[in-house]
């Protein structure tokens, strides 16, 4: 049996992240012990089928910021679909971790 990509792991990650929940690209990386840069994980997303429905516009930098340029149909698209899901933000315009960040069990 060939074993998964390191994008098929990234993608099961995020297709378990809850609407109302976000994750980090750099929590994706520790999960999956470290063996790439949060850049990668970023790269990922922006690799991610369409097809999969897959709900990157969950993962955000390790500051709770929206992504930069037009992944996820901009910032202002990226932020209205979190927005729309419960997810909660401070008034400097960033996400709020402490509650919206999802911390899946081990």
């Amino acid at each position: 049996m060939a074993e998964r990509s390191f994008f098929d792991k990234v993608y099961d990650l995020v297709a378990a992240i809850p609407a109302g929940k976000v994750m980090t690209y750099g929590q994706i990386s520790s999960l999956l012990g470290g063996v790439c840069s949060a850049k990668i994980v970023g790269y990922a997303m922006s690799c991610a089928p369409a097809a999969l429905g897959m709900p990157c516009h969950r993962v955000v930098n390790r500051l709770g910021e929206m992504a930069k340029g037009p992944m996820f149909g901009g910032s202002a698209r990226q932020r209205e679909l979190l927005e729309s899901e419960g997810v909660s933000f401070g008034p400097d315009g960033r996400i709020d971790l402490a509650v919206s960040l999802f911390r899946p069990e081990n």
